[in-house]
């Protein structure tokens, strides 16, 4: 990756929409890009930028999986990069950011639902899936993925 045509910054929930929408509702109106949680006060979303281009979203919402012990959790959704600039490394390093803030906000796991086609780029991420892969309605097998963080003292 290039990374002086990149830069990475915290953007608003509608902006994750250009994005969100041709990646992960492709065809479906553009309110199925709207996530239950997208405007809490403690939900955190980012952008990876190719110059002023907006390219790949993540956001992170403060969601306790009762699956999981750990006190300070954050859910991943939303993660998206433009089909053109797939397999470039910009998932990767907007993962790397975000779990740096993350830590500074004293996180201990990260979870998210992936669905089947990324869990092998999750896994690359430092995720490890749990369980039995489930269905969601409409957009097909998701498995649910973890990571431990070590928050920053």
């Amino acid at each position: 990756m290039k990374k002086q045509n990149y830069y990475i910054k915290q953007i608003s929930a509608i902006d994750t929409y250009a994005v969100r929408h041709p990646v992960l509702r492709a065809g479906k109106p553009i309110t199925s890009c709207i996530f239950e949680g997208d405007d809490l006060e403690t939900t955190m979303h980012f952008g990876i930028y190719d110059n002023d281009e907006l390219v790949g979203v993540c956001s992170f919402l403060k969601n306790n999986n009762p699956k999981f012990p750990e006190f300070r959790q954050y859910q991943l959704r939303g993660m998206a990069v433009l089909k053109s600039q797939q397999g470039l490394g910009l998932g990767q390093e907007l993962l790397k950011y975000c779990d740096t803030i993350l830590k500074l906000e004293k996180t201990e796991l990260i979870w998210c639902n992936a669905r089947e086609v990324a869990v092998n780029f999750y896994k690359k991420n430092g995720y490890s899936p749990i369980g039995e892969p489930f269905n969601i309605k409409d957009i097909g097998p998701h498995f649910v993925m973890k990571k431990q963080l070590n928050p920053e003292t």
